[in-house]
């Protein structure tokens, strides 16, 4: 039987997404459910005076409307994780109180029949307010900025080795340049959604995260509901992006309003709320310092972030975090200073602090190799890093050298001019441009739970999720190459937190994660089938050693002998057995290089703990000793630009990535995603960025006519390649995830790519016409 995983097999969801039958969060109706709509200040910083519901309560069809007045009383979340439960805004529960700290913070939800006469209601509620002069501008409260103690998760937030600062004074070649970043909103294509519905003490939610089980653990503890009581469904989710990771007032209040009116309540943000009440990515300026010596030899790297967070919590857009580890250099600084502002907090936003920070890097790597008359392939090739050397580690794997060498010859590299403006097509000035990309590779415990049946299918539980990328369909073949069973035999099912713990979608970490705990599982399931043959007497394989028995086309058959064997439905059937079960719990991280703590005794978690201490593949993996490695990924990001040199219009002709990502899952999907990077890097090169009211520090660009984000007609020709050499040290599965590394670099690559074709550079992002002429 071959192997599936690899293969570029189509999406296992694709029919029921296309035919409409994959159901979303939004679309589900319990019975007597009531619509919530939203209502959100119109002012950045005050108070509430006064709310007159009067009128909209008036209104026929109206169940209720909840304010700071009326509305249940919320427990501080415990959590700062994603994984385990991670709100949005720490100190401003919703409708907790009468205070205001930016535009669009909810302060009442209507509960009506319809949609209609709830949204209509919302207008009608009349607010009052105590208006405060707000704080929204970075640049003119740099002086008020602080440097945080860590990022997010405990991640660091200042970093330094050898003296920067002085031999930067004493290099040969000297930049120091500083590159500016816009916010940026994850605009997925679905919006935030839950239907909240309580039977008795039990609440049911359906609601579009990132984060099954944390979103799960966190409604426990705000509500103050057991664990136990409270499941959280999440089967299809239309993008994320980082925003649904955290979990944001929405999700909460569906279930607070739902209690208030004692029936199930449907809240669906609108596309305009999106904006202001469900996280972005901070604005930064970066300032990068390198210093060389004549041969491009960095001697010196500094790169100091300065970004905006809320008066309500705290999120650190780590741009520099990837400076300390991606080129070779005795000397580095990083740091970040956060300054507060009356704006909605930001949050993880595809590929958080590596997107905007490799834009900076390498693009000051760019300007740095034009100053030294210097091919850029080369002066990174001078700078390559074989250790990660910030953490004095190895590389689990890099094969970066590939990268660009690949890369180069896909884009025609050759054909790249050093001087800029010499290159043209007609009335286009045509440039090339590259850079690096790098993301790191994240993995953290999981738990799964196969079975195999009696008529030959099998399946396998996890509570991740799939938010649009494919981790059904990857998941599948995993499984179906472990269960040594066709794929159309295999089925997997996520998005349920009553099913064993999986890892949440962040960081890039689900397939690392959760790939081997399915994997494990599954071997399991065929460990115990094994097991069953040698013990049965009627069994050919009766009295065989269970290491000279393999798995393949839903049969157990001798390894030197293939004929001899027999199909799992005639053991099971042989032995009057409806299934065979396994769970398996592989407890690993690549960022704490810790265990997590014990599960409760009795608890699924325990009972799989206990399962995995006798199923070879969880002690194989969790037996290999991580600590000596860094695990990152990366990858080379090569375009072809051309610029109208009248109009000053940037068209993306090309583009190339090539990418080392350890074993490739699928290879339709994986380039799917790294596709879908690099159209976000598209977006933050040439268009995107999130406009406020100078005036009062309102959102001005609240929706997708005026938020601008890539479509067809910007489309470049891309090419995607892939190392494809497994890292078997991350995992048995030799997996790194690819949700982010396609934005990073590419950003920069187009901005070098501009400069190469016009000899103008732009550090301000988005690279606009008026910038250009």
């Amino acid at each position: 039987m071959s192997e599936i995983t690899g293969m570029p097999v189509d999406r296992v969801d694709a029919r029921l997404k296309v035919t409409g039958a994959a159901t979303y969060s939004a679309e589900y109706f319990p019975k007597n459910m009531a619509y919530g709509v939203l209502v959100t200040s119109t002012i950045s910083r005050g108070r509430i005076k006064n709310i007159n519901t009067s009128q909209a309560e008036r209104l026929k069809g109206v169940a209720g409307i909840m304010t700071y007045k009326n509305s249940p009383t919320l427990h501080f979340p415990q959590s700062s994780d994603p994984g385990g439960g991670k709100f949005g805004e720490k100190d401003l529960l919703p409708l907790q109180n009468d205070r205001i700290f930016y535009d669009g913070q909810i302060v009442a939800v209507v509960m009506a029949d319809t949609f209609e006469v709830a949204e209509h209601a919302a207008s009608l509620v009349k607010i009052d307010y105590e208006v405060d002069k707000p704080v929204f501008d970075l640049e003119k409260n740099m002086l008020q900025s602080y440097k945080p103690a860590s990022a997010l998760g405990g991640g660091a937030a200042q970093e330094s080795r050898g003296d920067a600062d002085s031999n930067f004074n004493s290099a040969a070649v000297k930049l120091n340049e500083t590159y500016t970043t816009p916010v940026y909103h994850h605009n997925a294509m679905e919006p935030h959604a839950t239907v909240a519905e309580w039977n008795g003490d039990k609440l049911m939610v359906y609601d579009a995260t990132q984060s099954v089980a944390g979103t799960k653990n966190l409604l426990s503890n705000m509500l103050g509901v057991p664990p136990e009581k409270v499941r959280l469904v999440s089967l299809y989710i239309g993008g994320g992006f980082g925003s649904k990771g955290f979990s944001w007032p929405n999700t909460v209040l569906a279930a607070m309003a739902a209690k208030v009116v004692n029936r199930p309540v449907k809240l669906v943000l609108a596309r305009q709320q999106m904006f202001t009440t469900a996280g972005r990515r901070s604005q930064t300026i970066q300032k990068i310092s390198l210093g060389s010596d004549n041969t491009g030899k960095l001697s010196a790297i500094k790169h100091d972030t300065i970004s905006e967070s809320s008066f309500v919590d705290e999120f650190v857009e780590a741009a520099g975090i990837a400076t300390s580890m991606l080129y070779s250099c005795p000397n580095v600084e990083v740091s970040h200073s956060l300054v507060r502002l009356n704006k909605g907090t930001p949050c993880p936003t595809r590929a958080p602090g590596e997107a905007p920070g490799t834009y900076a890097l390498e693009v000051a790597m760019d300007e740095l190799a034009v100053q030294l008359k210097m091919d850029p392939i080369q002066l990174r090739l001078v700078n390559y890093a074989d250790m990660e050397e910030q953490k004095k580690k190895q590389f689990s794997s890099k094969n970066l050298k590939e990268c660009y060498q690949r890369g180069a010859d896909a884009i025609g590299w050759s054909q790249r001019k050093a001087e800029p403006g010499t290159n043209r097509d007609g009335n286009y000035l045509v440039g090339y441009g590259m850079a690096t990309a790098t993301y790191p590779a994240n993995r953290s415990a999981s738990t799964a739970k196969a079975t195999i049946y009696a008529d030959g299918h099998a399946e396998i539980l996890c509570a991740t999720q799939d938010i649009g990328t494919g981790t059904y369909t990857v998941m599948t073949q995993a499984a179906a190459d472990a269960f040594g069973l066709p794929i159309e035999k295999v089925t997997v099912k996520l998005g349920d937190s009553d099913y064993p713990k999986g890892a949440n979608s962040g960081g890039s970490q689900v397939t690392a994660s959760v790939g081997p705990a399915i994997r494990a599982a599954a071997l399991g399931t065929v460990n115990k089938l094994t097991k069953m043959a040698v013990a049965d007497v009627n069994s050919p394989l009766h009295g065989r050693k269970e290491e000279d028995i393999m798995a393949g086309n839903g049969r157990i058959y001798l390894k030197d002998n293939p004929d001899k064997g027999e199909d799992y439905s005639r053991l099971l059937t042989r032995n009057n057995i409806q299934k065979v079960e396994a769970l398996a719990k592989t407890n690993v991280s690549t960022r704490q290089q810790q265990e997590s703590n014990p599960a409760a005794a009795g608890s699924a978690d325990a009972k799989a703990e206990e399962e995995s201490k006798t199923n070879p593949a969880v002690q194989e993996d969790e037996k290999i000793d991580r600590k000596p490695y860094a695990f990152h990924s990366f990858g080379a990001q090569f375009v072809k630009v051309l610029v109208d040199s009248q109009l000053g219009t940037v068209k993306v002709d090309r583009a190339v990535a090539v990418m080392d990502i350890g074993k490739v899952m699928n290879l339709k999907t994986a380039k799917n995603q790294i596709m879908g990077g690099m159209i976000f890097g598209i977006g933050m090169a040439l268009m995107e960025g999130t406009a406020y009211d100078p005036n009062n520090g309102r959102v001005v660009t609240r929706d997708l006519a005026q938020y601008l984000v890539p479509v067809n007609a910007d489309m470049p020709q891309f090419e995607v390649q892939f190392i494809d050499k497994p890292d078997t040290i991350i995992s048995p599965i030799g997996a790194r995830g690819i949700g982010e590394i396609g934005i990073t670099g590419i950003t920069a690559a187009i901005n070098n790519a501009i400069y190469n074709a016009t000899g103008k550079r732009v550090r301000d992002l988005p690279v606009t016409p008026d910038k250009l002429i």
